[in-house]
């Protein structure tokens, strides 16, 4: 027998057991001999998609593994062995990153590659994802921070150092309380370690300090890793500065929630203050008292030294007050004008409300200096207890407001405490507020038209419209008798809706009969601050009713213009820019008048019936009037003069420049169908000027249209 016969035995136990091995491996094993396989086993088909005899029947081996020729050429002379990393190809046409260690050898006496194959595309996939994650943490505009078990650091990313302006080296083993602010309470972090240790997570928003000693907001989320064992491995911040954002939020708030003039907390914020103050009083059974506070003769201030004045009184004033309470546990508010509101909590004595009131009495008395003057206020201050007297907050002001006034009845500079009597005078304006709210429902309200002539010809030019109560048991109720009721009740807002669509509605009626005639209405400030002025609708209105806007005046007073509100600015040149024109009524009565000329889209002054109801020749008064008319002139304004009584103002007014007036000289306000009855009057009446021109002038002639 040959050797060559002798040695087949062994070399078929040798393939036997080779195949047995293979076909049991955990990893992929095929041969490959002239560029096909010879030989795979079940795991090397499972990774590559193919069946064990579709991968013997395959034409060559490229199908699989594309860089096989590649491959080989990377064998050196005498090199058996070769590991490298490849992707082949799988079934689906995917790649299957795979680590292949090449033996060179002989199977079945031909020569042979012999291929051991592990799919490592988890690996890979971990290496990209490590590769991209590091990219991330290097170049993300997130601040990123890992710590310990106890809050000691041990890794940052060049964005934590960029916001904080620590390095690695600097801040590597020390706490996280390097960056306190001191902002936040111990009871804040503790909260937000209990949250932590709990859930192993926590977000939010906090104030930190960067090295250079500067504060600055972020928005941090905390995340925790934990060792098998459940402990704590690390801890990841990561956060980003919101500095910005946060100071913008708190401008924000600051000036919804607070007063401007003074910075203490407005109406909005008191209202808060006082609901929180109620809850807190329930739940520990305790009282507070409600303190409501006016400056007596504080328009007097206002009329003397000007409106720039007071606005320093009461700064002045409102530091006197905080002075007089205890500190954070009290809150003062500033709820309009002259009026500051007091919430004194945790009221265990009666006497700790005395001696604040009585402090603030004799806070308020000292005298103010102020800029080169010298001014004395006093205060009147109405009390009312929580629960005895009230058990909800509108009742609680209402009680407080009530008791202030029974200190001015009384005197003034004094406090009062609400006593139940009281709640009669509340109910009286419950009832009136009802009935006014009533005549709005019921259309009570007409208006009555005051013509604005041209001095020069006796043409009627404009007209006011004014606004009567037609109460149907009271009859004709003026104005003055419920408008600041109306005004401080907010109803207001809902008569002053009607007053516009009555102006709309005639507006339109003599637009249609040929008759352009301007009509100016009077919008209260209460309107503007209750939000009861809606230029956009208003201006549709007039567009939709096909009046030209220029028809329409809107008639304002100084006191809308005093705190330089730029949404009331907003409004005015809404109206301006649509074509309306803007009246400032009043002119001359306050300091500040032209500074409002100058700030405000203003088109007409009408100068202040104070000043027309006493003129004569060579005047303070006229004077005055004639400085206003040349400034107007000046500023491109138009000018009309009220309370023009007799000829002799109309004489003087003239002279001084002054085309327009309004007054009892002419007409007193009067309805529209007695409009027509007064123009004719008015033509049989005319007269003759000095020039031989007609003018129609003199008082209205019969007082049949007298109101």
């Amino acid at each position: 027998m040959s050797a060559q016969s002798k040695e087949r035995p062994r070399i078929t136990k040798q393939q036997q057991l080779f195949s047995s091995l293979a076909n049991n491996a955990l990893v992929g094993v095929a041969i490959i001999q002239n560029n096909r396989f010879s030989f795979v086993n079940r795991q090397f088909a499972q990774l590559v998609g193919y069946e064990r005899n579709q991968l013997l029947k395959m034409g060559q081996v490229h199908t699989v593994c594309a860089n096989y020729d590649s491959i080989l050429e990377q064998f050196v002379l005498g090199q058996k062995e070769l590991l490298i990393e490849d992707q082949f190809t799988h079934f689906s046409g995917r790649k299957v990153d795979v680590e292949v260690c090449f033996i060179r050898t002989h199977y079945d006496e031909t020569a042979a590659h012999v291929l051991f194959v592990l799919d490592i595309s988890q690996r890979k996939e971990s290496e990209r994802s490590a590769q991209i994650a590091a990219l991330v943490y290097e170049n993300t505009g997130e601040a990123i921070v890992v710590t310990d078990e106890n809050g000691l650091v041990v890794d940052v990313n060049p964005a934590f150092s960029e916001i904080t302006g620590y390095e690695l080296p600097e801040i590597v083993g020390r706490s996280m309380n390097i960056l306190s602010s001191g902002r936040h309470s111990t009871s804040f972090y503790r909260k937000m370690w209990q949250q932590l240790r709990t859930t192993g997570r926590w977000q939010g928003d906090l104030w930190n300090r960067r090295k250079n000693g500067e504060d600055y907001a972020e928005r941090l989320n905390i995340s925790t890793c934990y060792n098998e064992d459940g402990s704590v491995y690390r801890r990841i911040g990561l956060f980003f500065d919101v500095t910005t954002h946060k100071e913008r939020e708190e401008d924000i708030w600051r000036q919804a929630n607070y007063d401007h003039l003074t910075e203490l907390p407005n109406r909005q914020l008191f209202q808060k203050r006082l609901q929180q103050a109620m809850q807190e009083a329930d739940e520990h059974n305790k009282a507070f008292a409600l303190i409501f506070l006016d400056l007596d003769l504080f328009k007097d201030v206002n009329d003397t030294f000007g409106h720039d004045v007071g606005d320093l009184l009461l700064r002045e004033a409102a530091r006197r007050l905080l002075s007089c309470v205890r500190g954070e546990s009290d809150t003062v508010a500033r709820i309009g004008g002259d009026e500051f509101t007091v919430i004194v909590t945790n009221v265990a004595d009666q006497q700790i409300v005395n001696r604040i009131c009585e402090d603030i009495l004799q806070a308020i008395a000292q005298p103010y200096y102020l800029g080169d003057g010298m001014a004395t206020v006093s205060a009147s201050i109405g009390i009312t207890m929580y629960p005895e007297d009230a058990a909800d907050a509108s009742e609680l002001l209402k009680n407080a407001d009530m008791a202030m006034y029974g200190a001015k009845d009384s005197g003034r500079n004094q406090y009062c405490y609400f006593i139940p009597a009281m709640s009669e005078a509340i109910q009286a304006r419950m009832m009136f507020s009802e009935s006014l709210q009533r005549a709005i429902d019921e259309n009570q309200f007409i208006l009555y038209y005051q013509p604005i002539v041209d001095m020069r010809t006796g043409q009627v030019v404009k007209y006011e419209a004014l606004i009567r109560w037609q109460h149907p048991e009271l009859g004709l109720v003026p104005p003055s008798e419920y408008i600041p009721f109306a005004e401080d009740s907010g109803l207001i807002v809902g008569i002053g809706n009607w007053v516009f669509k009555a102006v709309l509605e005639q507006a339109k009626t003599w637009y249609e009969e040929g008759r352009e005639q301007f009509i100016s209405l009077n919008v209260s400030p209460a309107q503007f601050y209750t939000d009861g002025v809606k230029a956009d609708d208003w201006i549709s209105s007039i567009k939709e009713a096909g009046v030209p806007t220029q028809m329409i005046v809107i008639e304002i007073t100084e006191r809308l213009l005093l705190e330089n509100n730029p949404v009331i600015t907003h409004i005015l040149q809404q109206f301006r820019e649509a074509g309306l024109r803007i009246a400032l009524d009043d002119f001359g009565t306050g300091f500040s008048s032209l500074t409002y000329l100058k700030r405000y889209p203003i088109d007409i002054i009408k100068i202040d019936q104070s000043f027309v109801r006493n003129l004569a020749s060579e005047s303070e008064d006229l004077a005055l009037c004639e400085a206003m008319i040349v400034m107007a002139k000046k500023l491109g304004l138009e000018v009309i003069a009220e309370g023009v009584e007799g000829p002799e103002q109309e004489k003087l007014l003239l002279e001084a420049g002054c085309a327009l007036g309004q007054g009892y000289l002419y007409s007193r306000p009067v309805t529209v169908q007695d409009l027509d009855h007064w123009a004719l009057e008015r033509k049989r009446n005319a007269i003759k000027s000095n020039t031989n021109d007609p003018i129609m002038t003199g008082p209205f002639p019969t007082k049949t249209y007298m109101v």
